[in-house]
């Protein structure tokens, strides 16, 4: 009988990555991001790697990046040390079970487990999620520089160079009106050589989505993320029923059974699916199944990760049939250096899925080395102003 592969260490590192210029939130301003990298080793010689990463510290959600280390070290670690490697779902299982919450540090080390597991197999994870139907994914680009003019020349620049041709705004910052105004700027300046849409990040009141929705939809934008809290479903419900505009489910999603409720309220057109906010690949799949079910649009979402979660979540979306709205998938092109041996590559404005075994990814250890946050350096990763 064949040895069993157990887990024997799971470690973890904070890195902090500068960003290439301010990226502007309706919470925050973020100039650099951070990033809890988590390793595997298995009792036969084998690793996996996995990134739990969120936005803004603690002014997006609930996990900080030091509690997702924190959760993992002082919780999840000690729990699956000694269990079998492969059986991954049971690991998750177990974890569900004893772990309440904490859904990005869960990712982190799931991810590693299927890093590990597609590795030993000689297999991509996205084999290991039924096999991928797409070679690349087209991909959109974050627009956060809060002027108009910057970006503009930024989206033009992406255009020529065919590298992005779906844009997103980051808005709610400012007042509704001066917001669309900045909408219709940069939407007259790209016309139909570009998609336009927005993310509120649920800055707005139920009356200033109202006219927030309507103005957009005039301008020509095609769909609005999250435009009021995640908790206010009755008013998502409405906004989605009101307007020909898509409405877009975000922070409203964390897992299948959010996915639920959103369905059943009729919340939303759109789901933006995020691996991190769902509670790992498995959970992320399963939110994505019911929409697809639901009849909805799906979008890849993402939580800003480094080069490593990025090609962790393109294996899981390689697997799904039909991305009506496409993905975010560009993190590592936010940060000033790449922390993989070798990077994703963008372009003909899509984003290729990593080949190889595993997530299709390795670090480059003189980054790691460099960037990781107990190595003394310290940078600001995000402002309130």
């Amino acid at each position: 009988m064949a040895s069993v592969t157990t887990i024997d260490q799971i470690e973890t590192v904070i890195l902090d990555i500068p960003t290439i210029r301010g990226h502007v939130l309706s919470m925050a301003t973020m100039r650099s991001q951070t990033a809890v990298l988590v390793r595997v080793k298995f009792s036969d010689g084998s690793e996996g790697i996995g990134e739990g990463t969120t936005i803004g510290g603690l002014s997006y959600g609930a996990e900080s990046p030091e509690g997702i280390q924190s959760a993992i070290d002082t919780y999840i670690a000690p729990t699956l040390a000694g269990r079998d490697g492969n059986d991954v779902n049971g690991a998750i299982q177990l974890v569900d079970r004893l772990v309440k919450g904490n859904r990005i540090a869960k990712t982190a080390v799931e991810i590693a487990l299927w890093d590990g597991l597609g590795k030993r197999l000689g297999v991509p994870v996205s084999q290991l999620f039924g096999g991928a139907v797409h070679k690349a994914l087209p991909v959109a680009w974050t627009l956060a520089s809060g002027n108009s003019e910057t970006d503009i020349a930024e989206a033009q620049e992406m255009i020529e160079t065919r590298r992005h041709n779906i844009f997103k705004l980051k808005i709610g910052k400012r007042g509704v009106r001066d917001d669309i105004a900045h909408v219709a700027r940069i939407k007259a300046a790209i016309g139909d050589t570009g998609s336009v849409r927005v993310d509120v990040n649920q800055a707005w009141s139920l009356a200033d989505a109202r006219w927030g929705l309507k103005g957009l939809q005039e301008v020509g934008c095609e769909l609005v993320e999250q435009p009021v809290q995640a908790r206010f479903r009755r008013a998502m419900a409405e906004l989605t029923n009101g307007y020909e505009i898509a409405v877009m489910a975000d922070e409203a999603l964390n897992g299948p059974e959010d996915a639920l409720t959103v369905v059943a309220g009729n919340a939303a057109d759109v789901f933006a699916v995020k691996v991190a906010q769902s509670g790992g690949l498995k959970r992320a799949s399963e939110v994505a199944a019911i929409g697809q079910a639901a009849g909805l649009g799906l979008y890849g979402g993402t939580m800003l990760e480094t080069g490593l979660g990025t090609a962790a979540a393109l294996q899981l979306f390689s697997t799904v049939e039909a991305l009506r709205w496409g993905t975010e998938f560009f993190g590592p092109l936010l940060l000033t250096e790449e922390i993989l041996c070798e990077p994703i590559v963008y372009c003909d404005f899509c984003v290729e899925i990593p080949t190889g075994t595993g997530i299709g990814a390795s670090l480059d250890p003189d980054k790691v080395a460099f960037y990781r946050r107990d190595r003394g350096r310290t940078i600001k990763a995000a402002a309130g102003e």
